[in-house]
């Protein structure tokens, strides 16, 4: 049976990266921030299973980056989320929530400061998949401040895998075993400069590679290939079977605008003093105890057939949750998933009943991240 096809146009914008991931065999693509985000290589499971040994380099410039810049940068950039930044230093990324006036989740995005200068700081919010660029000018407009807000010429490339320090040192020099997790520095290539962070859509180990001009997407590419053919380096993408297991979430379908930061787990990250002021304050500290929760669960049986649409969770014949992520784990030897469960059932332990397309499974809740085997 053939697969419908996607339609492109120039509202489905290339990536500076797209000629080369053609020539590495991509399979298909799937929309992303109005841009192209190639999710297929040679098989999910193959990739999953080369991610964990090797390297790879993954197009992920549909990661946009809206900028913000000017004497009231740092003002605008603390109004959008609950995380406190002020003690934020000059080389660090932050993953963090940003939230709308009902305490709704709009984004989960890496935020990080790109620099300082005379006209004040300039900050890259580097988004998962919602329009976030008009949600911020339209702040910053409503706010009467002082910043330019836009979408910069800048373009992700990562570099994933447990290979992955080994080939960004014989491109950028051993400055890169400096970077510490989640810190970031400006490193050279070919006379280009680079924003280059320890990050990444996976728990393998690697590098975000902030592009900008994407007239270098290409030689740059070209350079990680040529540099990482003995280290069995491939084209990839994010993988769902790693991610589930990493408790990674996907804004869009694992949360919505629906769901609160606490309701999606991510509790920790509403630290803002209470001196400080951002949007949706005050209802999302009357959100603070969630009636549902994000949690992984175990599910039993035969391999799952793809979960494109939320399957219910229940017990006793009551529906309690939905799950919304779920794959077979090879290195688990188990069907894994994520799901948004009631709270009197998120237990660890806890045994449910999963309705899927091709029938009951029974569930058993468990944290997130999947505890894997040591060998794994």
């Amino acid at each position: 049976m053939n697969s419908p096809l996607l339609s492109l146009s120039r509202r489905v914008r290339r990536t500076p990266f797209s000629h080369r991931v053609t020539d590495a065999g991509v399979k298909a693509y799937t929309v992303y921030n109005h841009m192209r985000l190639p999710t297929v290589f040679e098989s999910i499971e193959a990739d999953y299973h080369h991610l964990k040994r090797h390297v790879q380099v993954w197009d992920v410039a549909c990661e946009r980056q809206v900028e913000i810049r000017g004497p009231d940068a740092a003002k605008l950039a603390q109004y959008l989320s609950p995380r406190d930044l002020s003690r934020m230093a000059d080389d660090q990324c932050y993953y963090l929530p940003m939230i709308d006036e009902n305490g709704g989740m709009l984004n989960d995005p890496v935020f990080l400061k790109a620099g300082t200068n005379d006209a004040g700081n300039r900050y890259w919010i580097s988004i998962a998949d919602s329009d976030v660029l008009y949600w911020v000018k339209g702040m910053a407009n409503g706010l009467g401040l002082d910043v330019d807000v836009f979408e910069p010429d800048v373009s992700p490339l990562a570099v994933q895998g447990p290979k992955a320090d080994a080939l960004m040192s014989r491109v950028f020099g051993k400055t890169v075993h400096d970077i510490r997790f989640f810190r970031h520095k400006t490193l050279t290539f070919e006379g280009h400069s680079f924003i280059v962070a320890r990050s990444g859509y996976s728990k393998q180990g690697g590098y975000e590679i902030y592009v900008e001009d994407s007239s270098l997407g290409e030689p740059l590419w070209d350079a990680l290939f040529a540099a990482g053919e003995d280290l069995n380096v491939r084209a990839g993408c994010p993988n769902l079977i790693e991610r589930i297991e990493a408790g990674i979430l996907s804004y869009g379908n694992d949360m919505t605008i629906e769901n609160t930061p606490y309701e999606a787990g991510l509790g920790r990250f509403c630290n803002a003093p209470a001196d400080i002021d951002f949007i949706g304050k005050s209802a999302l500290y009357n959100a603070k105890h969630p009636h549902q929760q994000i949690r992984g669960l175990l599910i039993q049986g035969q391999p799952v057939p793809p979960c494109t649409e939320p399957w219910v969770i229940d017990a006793a014949g009551v529906q309690v949750g939905q799950i919304t992520s779920a794959m077979w784990s090879p290195d688990l030897n188990a069907n894994i998933g994520i799901g948004m469960i009631h709270t009197s059932h998120r237990n660890k332990g806890t045994s449910l009943t999963l309705h899927t397309p091709d029938g009951e499974r029974r569930a058993e809740v468990t944290s997130l991240p999947f505890e894997l085997p040591a060998t794994a």
